[in-house]
């Protein structure tokens, strides 16, 4: 489903903002944009993101502020101090001027004085960062949470328009033997005429039930009942139901293939198109479920 959050966190140090934007997508996909300084943080945001969408193409953009001066020390490197201090001896010695050890002249060479940041306490970094991400992924799913319940409202609809198709599959199937009876009646007494003979009757129902046998779809018509009913209590479900209801629909699809291969009769036929239609919707639809 499509969502988009937005989450804030400032203090003294740091200021962090998160936004969160998610459309459809069969799988879970998460593309992150973060400052380097976060690099650390990674696999955190991602695992927090993952904890509350399991489907979708998400996308996540985080920006950082610094309010404060980073701490910084001065590091000295003796060794080049000692390599410099010896080089201007020499220097002095084989020009013949006087040598005088100057500490506040050897500073200023390059190197002797590196200064550096503090390396960043990444944790410390992430009590903050993570209540950005968890404000933003809350105000999403509140968007997301509208969407689900018009989302809920179409699913049931069509679920109660496949169970009235199904009622009218069974209303019609004892005319499939009735239908298949006189018809072959008819064509054998079209064939007979001309001979004057009339057609076994007792040979014409055995025939029929043989066919009626065949084309019998009654445990077809129970498993899609069935798959129908579970459909309708997943979708009360609190859990992610998306890949499930995928699954339970490719069933219903199964069981729709085979009764319309078993029945060979335009009535049911034509029920069987209007049902094919419904699920093809259906499953357009739970691609947005989460």
């Amino acid at each position: 489903m499509t969502g988009f959050g937005r989450g804030e966190y400032r203090d003294n140090e740091h200021g962090f903002t998160v936004e969160i934007k998610s459309v459809n997508h069969r799988y879970h996909d998460t593309v992150l944009r973060f400052p380097k300084s976060l690099n650390g943080l990674e696999d955190k945001i991602r695992q927090t993101i993952a904890g509350k969408l399991v489907r979708g193409h998400i996308e996540a953009m985080i920006s950082r502020v610094d309010y404060a001066e980073p701490k910084r020390t001065v590091r000295v490197n003796p060794a080049l101090a000692i390599t410099y201090s010896q080089a201007i001896q020499e220097v002095a010695e084989s020009i013949g001027a006087p040598f005088e050890k100057n500490p506040y002249r050897i500073a200023s060479f390059p190197e002797v004085l590196v200064m550096e940041e503090e390396k960043e306490d990444i944790e410390a970094l992430w009590v903050k960062l993570e209540v950005a991400v968890k404000n933003a992924l809350e105000n999403l799913l509140s968007m997301r949470v509208v969407e689900g319940e018009a989302l809920a409202n179409d699913l049931h609809m069509r679920v109660a328009r496949l169970e009235e198709y199904i009622a009218q599959i069974e209303a019609y199937t004892p005319s499939v033997f009735g239908a298949y009876r006189d018809g072959l009646m008819a064509r054998m007494r079209d064939v007979l005429a001309d001979l004057g003979a009339e057609p076994d009757e007792a040979r014409i129902l055995q025939e029929a039930a043989i066919y009626a046998e065949k084309v019998n779809i009654t445990e077809e018509l129970v498993r899609l009942k069935s798959h129908i009913r579970q459909f309708d209590k997943t979708l009360h479900s609190s859990e992610s139901v998306g890949r499930k209801l995928d699954f339970i629909v490719q069933e219903i699809n199964r069981e729709t293939n085979t009764i319309a291969s078993k029945v060979n009769n335009f009535g049911i036929a034509s029920i069987v198109i209007e049902i094919k239609s419904e699920i093809e919707k259906i499953r357009e639809q739970i691609q947005n479920v989460e």
